[in-house]
Order: structure tokens, then C-alpha cells, then sequence
């Protein structure tokens, strides 16, 4: 019977040692299997996307040329004009004016206008043959005036692709006088302009003016609208 117990504990022993021998077996056998090339391809590639720093892209942006657009500082501005005034009963005569302005600042300055024109005749005296209202120097309309302005929406004219003039529009209103048939009357006037620089020293005018005055030249008193349009050229200095 001790025998027995001997044999039985000597063979579960054994079976232990094959068994613990078989498992060191199989995990030596697992670690030292060896990699494959693109095993070890992929971890160096891994190892260096955990070190090497993310790239940074840098924009290739053309930068433009930007030309300052140059104005002259002077705050003197002066010019002269031609165009057309319409003198309410007396038809749409051609016209010429000086002007003389000085900028306070960018938005208002100070106009004074020196103007001329001669009237032309009545549908009265058209009609009438021999009639005449006004003798020649009588027939003559000057005016001058002053007035307060003020530049708004500031801007650009293009010419083309390549070409920017600055510009910019303007309202005015003032009070003048007007010689006319032998008499100084008092007049207000008020209107609207648009100007452009093709140059820092030299700009454009487009104006619109209408010139009030009282008149009873053909028997009863009434205002009188008198419509100017005037295209003119100024310099700075």
C-alpha cells in the first residue's frame, strides 16, 4: 500500500514538471519570436510621428503694391467755370464764374463765386417785334455770393483698371446779390456739386446752383428761380 502512495505522488510530480516545463517553453518561445520587416517598418515610422513636431503650413500670399493716394494740404482753392444759367422769363444764356474757396477742414469750407451772363429776351418782346424791356447793359446778370459747404461720401472714380481718381460730393447754400436791369437784388442760393482730383493739385466741378430773387420786372413781384449748371477747374495753393 505504501508503495502505491509512492508511485501515485512520484507521477503526479513528473506530470507537474512536463506541465511547468511546456508552459516556460511556450512563453520563451512567444517572446523571442522574431518580427517581421514591415513590423518593424511600421514601429520606426510610428516612433518617429512621436517625435517629429507637426509642420507648419505657410500661406504664399502675393502682396499688392498699395499706392497712398496724395492730396495737397493747402487749404486755398481756386479756379474758373463755364456753363449755362436759366434766368426765370428770360431763357438759358451761357455763363462764366470764378471761385475762391478755403477748407476750414476735411468736411466744410467757404465759397465765393463771381458770375456773369446776359439775359435773353422775353416771349413778350419775341412776340412783340420792337418791344424791348431792357436795353443791352441792363440785359446784363451778375452775381456773386458766398456760401458755407459741406464734403460728404467721400471716394473713387476708376479709369480703367490702373487709374483711381479721388472724388467726392458736396451741398452748399449761401446768400449773394445779383445785378439785374439796372438793380442789386438780394438773393439766396443753395445746390448740390460732385468734384474728382486727377491730380493732388488740380480738381473737377460739377455744380448745380439756384439763385433766388425777388423780381417786378414784368409788372408784379414774385421769386424768381434761376437755375445755374457750371462745370468748373480749380487748383490748390
Amino acid at each position: 500500500m505504501e508503495s502505491s502512495n509512492r508511485l501515485l505522488f512520484l507521477a503526479a510530480l513528473a506530470a507537474m514538471t512536463v506541465t511547468m516545463s511546456g508552459c516556460s517553453i511556450f512563453r520563451r518561445d512567444k517572446v523571442e519570436q522574431p518580427q517581421t520587416e514591415e513590423q518593424a517598418a511600421a514601429e520606426e515610422e510610428a516612433e518617429d510621428a512621436d517625435s517629429t513636431p507637426p509642420r507648419v503650413i505657410e500661406p504664399n500670399v502675393a502682396r499688392r503694391k498699395i499706392k497712398t493716394p496724395k492730396i495737397d494740404n493747402e487749404n486755398w482753392e481756386i479756379g474758373v467755370g463755364a456753363g449755362f444759367v436759366s434766368i426765370e422769363d428770360f431763357g438759358t444764356n451761357p455763363t462764366y464764374a470764378a471761385q475762391l474757396s478755403y477748407h476750414v477742414t476735411e468736411d466744410f469750407f467757404f465759397r465765393a463765386d463771381l458770375g456773369q451772363s446776359t439775359a435773353g429776351k422775353t416771349s413778350f418782346e419775341t412776340l412783340g417785334g420792337d418791344i424791348e424791356l431792357l436795353t443791352g447793359d441792363e440785359r446784363r446778370f451778375t452775381y456773386y455770393s458766398l456760401s458755407l459747404g459741406y464734403n460728404f461720401l467721400p471716394g473713387e472714380v476708376f479709369l480703367g483698371r490702373d487709374t483711381a481718381m479721388n472724388s467726392g460730393f458736396y451741398v452748399m447754400g449761401g446768400i449773394g446779390s445779383v445785378k439785374f436791369a439796372g438793380d442789386n437784388r438780394l438773393t439766396l442760393n443753395f445746390g448740390a456739386g460732385f468734384r474728382v482730383l486727377p491730380t493732388d493739385w488740380l480738381a473737377i466741378h460739377l455744380g448745380v446752383q439756384d439763385r433766388v430773387f425777388d423780381s417786378d420786372l414784368l409788372g408784379e413781384t414774385k421769386v424768381t428761380n434761376n437755375m445755374e449748371m457750371l462745370l468748373s477747374a480749380t487748383v490748390f495753393f
